[in-house]
């Protein structure tokens, strides 16, 4: 559990409120253990991501990572976040998108997945300047990442509602986005039964508003999944209710899709429901489905009970939407 920056050990500390109720419930054993990572860390170890806290992370399954504050700025620290992503190659970035009830949202029927291709992009760290006037950033797009990450997508698609769209900007990014489309359309050939269908990104960000019942999985590069999905998270309430999922091979990290907040620190405010949502996540992650719907089920009472933090029209703190989750549990 790595608590991160501003109101990150808040949202975690009540998230495992909840991950310690549902163990007990359903006889679930899972060793935690707190690590150091984020701005905090710097000024410490000269570093966001101690090498302890990595050591940490390779003895564990997985990761519960609260938000953490990213330098900005020539010369400053790459995002913690990213260095886990790239350590353990967490090549997928899952942001799940659900109506939830008495949130007030743009639909009241949305359930959306928009999957992310989480390793390269515009967020390989080929940005460099060349001189004081020019700055040059590149975008990379490879076969195999765009293989996986549709096979990924697929799969996914496959389990849920059997339609994945495929985001892109093919008419302008021509050889990039082309590579991108048709390594996923290949491996959709081995889904028969999961219709594909495509969408320009600017397309795209205006039928999220306009029809997100429309959609089901949607998969993209990094990019275009990170802006999208912060766009989608506002139409079921906003950041404060959306979770996301990092996924690879062997290791997984799950975290709230919200910033630090700073100016929320020690208030004892912000939504944890993002992060109990990530929680939930974790949970299926491992395999355990009935205590990962009983997070769910038991977010959906607190909300229906009046347990809504600021952001959703409430005055209920941080700590006692933790407690009534985990009360339900």
């Amino acid at each position: 559990m790595l608590p991160g920056d501003g109101v990150g050990s808040e949202v975690v500390s009540a998230a495992l409120l909840v991950l310690n109720a549902v163990k007990k419930k359903h006889n679930i054993e899972i060793e935690t253990e707190f690590g150091d990572a984020g701005l905090n860390c710097i000024s410490r170890y000269g570093t966001n991501l101690p090498e302890e806290t990595v050591r940490m992370l390779k003895k564990s399954d997985c990761a519960l990572k609260g938000p953490m504050t990213t330098p900005e700025g020539s010369n400053s620290e790459t995002s913690a976040a990213v260095k886990i992503r790239k350590i353990f190659d967490l090549y997928a970035n899952v942001r799940p998108v659900k109506s939830l009830p008495t949130v007030e949202g743009i639909k009241k029927s949305i359930d959306l997945v928009i999957v992310r291709e989480n390793t390269e992009g515009l967020y390989s760290g080929l940005d460099f300047r060349v001189n004081e006037d020019v700055a040059i950033a590149f975008r990379v797009i490879t076969k195999r990442a765009s293989e996986r990450i549709g096979k990924f997508a697929l799969n996914l698609a496959e389990a849920r509602k059997r339609h994945l769209t495929i985001v892109h900007k093919g008419n302008i990014l021509k050889e990039s986005d082309a590579l991108l489309r048709s390594s996923i359309e290949k491996q959709g050939k081995n889904y028969k039964g999961v219709k594909i269908d495509d969408a320009h990104v600017d397309a795209m960000a205006q039928w999220l508003i306009k029809n997100p019942e429309l959609y089901d999985v949607i998969v993209t590069e990094n990019l275009f999944g990170d802006i999208l999905s912060d766009e989608a998270a506002m139409l079921v309430g906003g950041v404060g209710v959306a979770p996301s999922a990092n996924i690879g091979e062997k290791f997984a990290m799950f975290e709230p899709i919200h910033g630090s907040a700073p100016k929320y620190a020690g208030q004892n405010k912000v939504n944890p429901i993002a992060t109990i949502l990530s929680v939930k996540m974790m949970l299926e992650w491992m395999g355990y489905k009935g205590a990962a719907e009983d997070v769910q089920k038991a977010v959906e009472k607190s909300l229906e009970g009046g347990m809504k933090t600021y952001d959703l029209g409430g005055k209920r703190r941080c700590s006692e939407v933790g407690r009534a989750v985990a009360d339900s549990i």
